[in-house]
């Protein structure tokens, strides 16, 4: 009966973090570590998962890059240990918040490197009106979404400085 209600937990958990992007596999032993009592080898996450160590290897590493898990230091113990982080909020703010902090990077260069291109539309001679009218568009559009960028820092710092929890009297 336990080992059913885990069941049930795990493949939640699974469920949940592939709606995030993470595959069902990998949310699946992040499920596996989140019910464990005590670190894991990968070794005991093969064992559990029934899945090759190359994979528990691969999913290990994934795992720690979106800070779901973390290595673990333990005496006498000569493998490796893995252990799963187990407060959702702290999961929650350090996965979203490097997915926004990407976003913010990737599309503000975009938009500044975007935004050279436009300026020399605008300025050129050469460049008929409906072109240079296009590009000013653009600018304004461009504009528009840097306030959304800079928006997203400030809800990034909020979670990141746990401010948000006061604002939601957590």
């Amino acid at each position: 009966m336990l080992k059913e209600a885990e069941n049930v937990i795990i493949d939640a958990i699974a469920d949940t973090m592939d709606q995030y992007g993470v595959t069902h596999s990998i949310g699946r032993l992040y499920g596996v570590m989140y019910l464990s009592d005590s670190p894991m080898t990968l070794d005991e996450m093969s064992d559990k998962l029934g899945l090759s160590k190359p994979r528990m290897s691969t999913a290990v590493h994934s795992l720690i890059d979106i800070h779901m898990i973390q290595k673990v230091w333990r005496k006498g113990e000569r493998k490796d240990l893995y252990e799963a982080e187990k407060d959702f909020f702290r999961s929650f703010i350090s996965f979203f918040c490097m997915k926004w902090e990407r976003e913010i990077s990737v599309n503000l260069e975009a938009i500044t490197k975007a935004n050279e291109k436009l300026a020399e539309l605008m300025t050129s001679e050469a460049v008929p009106d409906v072109i240079r009218d296009k590009a000013q568009k653009n600018v304004h559009q461009l504009e528009e979404s840097i306030q959304y960028y800079n928006w997203l820092k400030k809800l990034v710092h909020t979670f990141k400085s746990k401010e948000i929890f006061a604002m939601l009297e957590l």
